[in-house]
C-alpha cells in the first residue's frame, strides 16, 4: 500500500510539472525587478508626501492668520487732567480718572495681501530639494545596474561552458566508442581508453564546478531580483548594442537640480528683505476700551491695513548672495569633474570593446585551424599513427580555444552594457 502511495505521488507531480516550460528572465525585466524590490525604492514615496505636507504647510501662509492676547496690568499712574489749575469756571469741571488695574482680551485676524513673494518660492523650494533627494536617490539605485550585469553575464558564461562542455564530453565519448572497437577487434590496448576515459571524467569535473559557479551566480540574481531562480531557469542573452559618445547619467540631472534650488534660495532672499502689506481686523474687550475716559468694561474693535519692512536683512544680503554664487560654481565644478571622469572611462571601455572584437576575430580563425588538427589527430589515433595522449592533447588545445571565444564574447557583452551604463543610455 505504501509502494501504491509513492507511485501516485510520484505520478501527480509529474502531470503537475507535465508542459511547464521553465522560467525564462531577461536583462531588462533583472534591471527592473532589481529596482522595485530594493529597500532604498521605498523612500521614494517618502520623499514625495514630505514634499506635498511642506508644499501645503507653506501654501496655509496665504489664509487668515489668527491670534488671541489678553493681559491684566496695574501701574503707577495713569492719565489725569489737572481742572484745578485752570481759572474758573473750567476748575469746577471733572473726568473721570482711570483705574489703575486694567483689563483686556483682544483677538485679531491677519490677511496677508502681499509678501513680496516668499510664499511663492518657497513651496518652490520645497519642491527643488524634494526633486535633489530624488534624484539622490536615483543615483543609488543606478548602481544596481552594474552589480545586476555583473551576476548575469556570470550565468551567461556558465552557461556557454557548460554547453561546450557537452559537446567536448560527446567528443571524447565517440573516440572511446571508437577505441573500444579498436580492442574488440585486438587492434588497440585497453590503456588507450583508460586514457580518454579519465579525461571524460575530468571533463564530468569541469561540469560539476561549472554548475556549481552559475548556482551560485543564480542564487545570487535572485537576491537581486526577489525571483525563485533554479538550475532550468533560462537567462536570455542580450543582443549587441552599439554605443554612444552622449551621456544622459541622473548625477546631470543632480547638478541641474542643485543649480536650481541655489536660484530659488536667490530669489527668497530678496522675497524676505521686501515689504509686506496685510489687512487686519482686531476685536476686544477690556477696562478701559477705546474710550480712555470711560472707565468700565466695554468692547472695541480696530480695523485696518499693516506695512512692515525689516531692514535689516541688507546687512547680509550681499555676503549671502556671494555663497550662493559659490555654490553654483562649486557645483559646476563638481559636473565637469563627474564628466571629465566619465569620459576617461568611456575612453578605456571603448578600448576593451575593440580589444575584444579583435580578440573574437582571432579564436575564431584559431579554432578553425585546431579542429583541423584535432580532426586530423583523431583519424591518426583510430589509425595508430599517433598515441592517445597525443590527441587529448589537440582535444585540449580546441577545448581551450573554444572556451577563450566563450570568454571573450560574453566579455564583449558586459563590456558593452557596461558602456552603457556609464553613459546612461
Amino acid at each position: 500500500m505504501k509502494k501504491v502511495f509513492i507511485f501516485f505521488s510520484l505520478l501527480l507531480m509529474a502531470v503537475e510539472n507535465y508542459g511547464q516550460s521553465p522560467k525564462t528572465i531577461n536583462l531588462d525585466d533583472c534591471y527592473k525587478l532589481a529596482r522595485q524590490q530594493y529597500p532604498l525604492i521605498k523612500q521614494h514615496d517618502l520623499i514625495e508626501k514630505a514634499k506635498d505636507y511642506s508644499i501645503q504647510n507653506a501654501s496655509k501662509g496665504y489664509y487668515p492668520q489668527f491670534s488671541v492676547n489678553g493681559q491684566a496690568t496695574y501701574q503707577s499712574a495713569v492719565t489725569t487732567i489737572p481742572m484745578g489749575a485752570l481759572p474758573k469756571p473750567f476748575n469746577d469741571i471733572s473726568f473721570p480718572v482711570p483705574s489703575k488695574d486694567q483689563y483686556k482680551v483682544t483677538g485679531e485676524v491677519d490677511q496677508m495681501i502681499y509678501d513680496g513673494g516668499a510664499i511663492k518660492y518657497t513651496k518652490q523650494a520645497d519642491d527643488a530639494n524634494a526633486k535633489i533627494q530624488q534624484q539622490n536617490l536615483e543615483v543609488e539605485l543606478y548602481a544596481l545596474k552594474d552589480r545586476v550585469n555583473q551576476v548575469f553575464f556570470g550565468v551567461l558564461l556558465m552557461d556557454e561552458q557548460l554547453k561546450q562542455n557537452v559537446l567536448t564530453q560527446k567528443d571524447i565519448q565517440s573516440s572511446i566508442d571508437k577505441i573500444q572497437e579498436g580492442v574488440n577487434n585486438g587492434t588497440a590496448t585497453i590503456n588507450n581508453v583508460y586514457e580518454l576515459q579519465a579525461t571524460l571524467m575530468q571533463q564530468q569535473q569541469n561540469k560539476i564546478q561549472l554548475q556549481a559557479s552559475r548556482k551560485a551566480y543564480l542564487d545570487m540574481l535572485g537576491v537581486f531580483t526577489n525571483q525563485q531562480l533554479d538550475e532550468n531557469t533560462i537567462l536570455q542573452t542580450p543582443h549587441s548594442v552599439a554605443v554612444s559618445d552622449s551621456i544622459k547619467r541622473p548625477e546631470l540631472m543632480l547638478y541641474d537640480a542643485q543649480k536650481r534650488s541655489y536660484n530659488i534660495q536667490d530669489y527668497i532672499l530678496s522675497a524676505s528683505n521686501s515689504p509686506r502689506f496685510s489687512f487686519f481686523f482686531q476685536g476686544g474687550y477690556g477696562r478701559p476700551g477705546l474710550n480712555m475716559f470711560d472707565n468700565t468694561f466695554q468692547p472695541y474693535y480696530i480695523s485696518g491695513f499693516r506695512f512692515s519692512w525689516m531692514l535689516g536683512g541688507y546687512y547680509t544680503l550681499k555676503n549671502q548672495r556671494q555663497i550662493l554664487e559659490i555654490n553654483r560654481k562649486t557645483t559646476d565644478i563638481q559636473k565637469e569633474t563627474f564628466l571629465f571622469n566619465t569620459n576617461i572611462a568611456l575612453k578605456q571601455q571603448n578600448s576593451d570593446i575593440q580589444k575584444l572584437r579583435a580578440l573574437i576575430e582571432k579564436d575564431n580563425e584559431i579554432i578553425s585551424k585546431r579542429t583541423e588538427v584535432k580532426n586530423a589527430s583523431k583519424v591518426q589515433m583510430e589509425n595508430g599513427v599517433v598515441t592517445v595522449h597525443e590527441y587529448i592533447s589537440q582535444l585540449d588545445a580546441e577545448d581551450q580555444a573554444r572556451q577563450n571565444l566563450l570568454l571573450h564574447q560574453v566579455q564583449l557583452l558586459l563590456a558593452e552594457y557596461s558602456y552603457l551604463n556609464t553613459t546612461g543610455n
